[in-house]
C-alpha cells in the first residue's frame, strides 16, 4: 500500500511549525521519527492532506539537567537511541532508562522519538506509564501561547491526547527523585519487541524509618491508557513494605485497579493474572532499590 496524496513541509524552526498547524489544523499531521504515523498511512488508517516533518528543527532536539530545581528535560524530537544511552536518563531518571530497550527494536529506536510516543498516545506504550508514574509533564505550544499539563491528565483515552490540533509538543520535563527512591519496569510481551501483554512501572520512596512514604503503581496495555493503580498503592503508604503488604496490594492492582479487555493474544482473565504477578515483583524490585543507593 501507498499513502494517500499529501502536501509536505519541512520547518526548521519551532515557530513556523506552529504556523502550519494553525493554518492546517485537523488536516494536518507532525511527522517525528514516523515509526507509527508511516505505516498508518500507507494501509491508509491516516490519510492527512499535510505533513509537517518536524526533523529539522534542531531546538528540539536535547537532554538536559535542570540546574535550578534538579530533574530532567527531553525534547520532543530527542531518539529513543539517544536517550537510551545518555548518562543524564540514567542518572536522574533510571525508569526511563530501564524503561527504554523494551520500545520495539534497535532500528525502531534509532528513528523513534521521546515526544512521538508521548504524543501518539498509545495505550501499550511504556513512556506513557513511565511518565505518569514519576510525575512528568509536558509542554505544549501553539501560536497563541504555551502550557504545561501533568502526564497523569495528558491521555484521555485510545490513541487520543489533550493535545490541540494547532499545538506542538515541546519537550517533557521529569523533577528530581528524593533520596531512598526505586523504580522499575517489567512487562509480558508474546516476543521480544512485540507490544507487551501487560506491563507496569513501579516507584517506591521509603521514609527514614523504612516505611513506604510513596508509591507509584502505573500499568500499560491493560486500558485505553497508563492505568495507575491508586487503591493499591494507597494500601502501602505509611507501611512496612513486606512480601505479604505487597502482595495483597499486587492483588488489589490487578482485581480492582484494572479493567482489562480480552482479543485475540490474552484474555482479560489471564492479563489480571499477569499484572498480579508483574506488580509484585515491580515492587519488590523498587523496594529493594530504594533500600539501596537509592536508585
Amino acid at each position: 500500500m501507498k499513502p494517500a496524496p499529501f502536501e509536505y513541509f519541512s520547518p526548521t524552526t519551532v515557530d513556523e511549525a506552529l504556523a502550519h498547524l494553525a493554518e492546517y489544523g485537523y488536516e494536518a499531521k507532525v511527522l517525528a521519527g514516523g515509526q507509527s504515523l508511516i505505516p498508518m498511512m500507507n494501509f491508509r488508517l491516516a490519510r492527512p492532506s499535510v505533513i509537517i516533518d518536524i526533523n529539522k528543527i534542531k531546538d528540539l532536539f536535547f537532554i538536559r539537567k535542570n540546574q535550578v530545581q534538579g530533574g530532567l528535560h527531553i525534547g520532543a524530537m530527542a531518539r529513543h537511541g539517544l536517550v537510551e544511552r545518555d548518562p543524564l536518563v540514567a542518572e536522574l531518571a533510571p525508569l526511563i532508562f530501564e524503561a527504554m530497550p523494551h520500545i520495539a527494536t534497535i532500528q525502531v529506536r534509532t528513528r523513534g522519538t521521546f515526544g512521538g510516543s508521548i504524543a501518539h498516545a498509545d495505550p501499550s506504550a511504556e513512556l506513557a506509564a513511565v511518565s505518569v508514574a514519576l510525575d512528568g509533564s509536558f509542554l505544549l505550544r501553539n501560536q497563541r501561547g504555551e502550557r504545561w499539563v501533568p502526564a497523569q491528565d495528558f491521555f484521555v483515552g485510545l490513541f487520543t491526547s489533550v493535545l490541540e490540533a494547532d499545538e506542538l509538543l515541546i519537550e517533557a520535563k521529569f523533577p528530581p527523585l528524593s533520596g531512598r527512591t526505586g523504580c522499575a519496569l517489567l512487562e509480558v510481551a508474546r516476543r521480544t519487541h512485540d507490544f507487551a501483554l501487560v506491563g507496569v512501572a513501579a516507584v517506591v520512596t521509603l521514609n527514614e524509618d523504612g516505611r513506604c512514604q510513596r508509591a507509584r503503581l502505573v500499568f500499560f496495555s491493560v486500558g485505553d491508557g497508563p492505568v495507575a493503580a491508586r487503591q493499591a498503592v494507597q494500601m502501602l503508604e505509611n507501611e512496612d513494605l513486606t512480601p505479604e503488604s505487597m502482595r495483597a496490594a499486587a492483588e488489589t492492582a490487578a482485581r480492582l485497579d484494572i479493567d482489562p479487555g480480552s482479543d485475540i493474544h490474552a484474555s482479560a482473565e489471564y492479563r489480571r493474572h499477569l499484572a498480579r504477578s508483574l506488580s509484585y515483583r515491580a515492587l519488590e524490585k523498587a523496594y529493594n532499590r530504594a533500600r539501596g543507593d537509592g536508585r
